[in-house]
């Protein structure tokens, strides 16, 4: 049987943590964390990282290995699943992958155009002319020096406008002459199978789950990380929002009331993308038998 790698994704909340165990359980596989912030460490209530019983009960990858302050990338996490997956493969035919970082999957599975490592000192100057002066001398240096990628860039997305013209300079040439959107292949089947509950229960469930970390802790938690809070590790749902508390431009039920509000406009976020990935297979996430079936049926042919 050839290498077969299963993903499993779909939005947050939705409920790939139990399945994905149950899966990997089923295939005597490991499971890679497709998820960009249970990556770092001392997050484990804001990720919903998978607890101390659950990685005892099957092994997992790429969660808790990087500390606040490092950089990390969608290009770093292909590079490193594929010379983790190499290793894998050698005793396991199949592995299973989990989580909802849409660029992180897609880099895996299709492969990302060779973008170069960012200095730090150059990420610090940009974030630093944003703070001071707003998003408008940026996009007009974007304009300026990468007028193709200007006309595609969503302008009001701070981040990929910021990314843009670091790669333009670090590059010394335009990020639009470095994306060729041509798809990789791998020497590994890929199965990707996805979640999908109605709209109103995926929002109960979003409401349910915020009130639980912050019963777990949340709170306590971003307060200790609350020194990092410039580092892109904590620009995130769940943190960035006590962080607003801490410094006193919310309430602390506001705060709250924004932490829901934000992971359902993700959630709806990633859906869109989803929903454009034709290779994914949707079940519902209580249909284990059928997920099972389904993944059976492809190992067996």
């Amino acid at each position: 049987m050839r290498n077969t790698l299963l993903i499993l994704t779909g939005p947050t909340g939705v409920g790939k943590t139990e399945l994905s165990l149950t899966i990997a359980e089923q295939f005597h596989s490991p499971i890679i964390s497709a998820d960009s912030r249970q990556l770092y460490k001392d997050l484990p209530i804001g990720t919903a990282a998978p607890t101390p019983e659950q990685q005892g009960r099957v092994k997992h990858y790429m969660v808790g290995t990087l500390e606040l302050q490092d950089y990390y990338s969608a290009a770093m996490f292909e590079a490193d699943s594929l010379n983790l997956l190499s290793e894998l493969f050698k005793i396991h035919p199949v592995v299973v992958m989990s989580g909802g970082s849409m660029m992180y999957i897609d880099a895996l599975c299709n492969g990302i155009d060779e973008i170069p490592t960012i200095p730090q000192d150059t990420r610090n100057e940009l974030y630093q002319l944003y703070e001071r002066e707003g998003l408008e001398p940026i996009l007009e240096e974007l304009k300026e020096v990468d007028p193709e990628h200007y006309e595609k860039v969503d302008r009001q997305n701070y981040k990929r406008v910021i990314h843009a013209v670091e790669v333009c300079r670090t590059a010394g040439q335009p990020y639009s002459t470095l994306r060729t959107n041509t798809p990789k292949q791998r020497p590994f089947n890929i199965v990707k199978i996805g979640l999908i509950r109605e709209r109103e229960e995926l929002y109960a469930r979003i409401n349910k789950r915020v009130d639980e970390m912050i019963n777990a802790g949340l709170q306590e938690e971003a307060r200790r990380v609350y020194t990092f809070k410039n580092f892109n590790s904590l620009n995130t749902v769940g943190f960035k929002e006590f962080f607003l508390y801490f410094d006193g431009d919310v309430t602390l039920d506001a705060a709250i009331e924004k932490i829901k509000r934000n992971t359902r406009m993700y959630a709806r976020k990633q859906m869109t993308w989803f929903r454009r990935d034709t290779g994914i297979t949707w079940f519902k996430p209580d249909d284990v038998t059928g997920v099972l079936l389904y993944i059976q049926t492809i190992l067996d042919n």
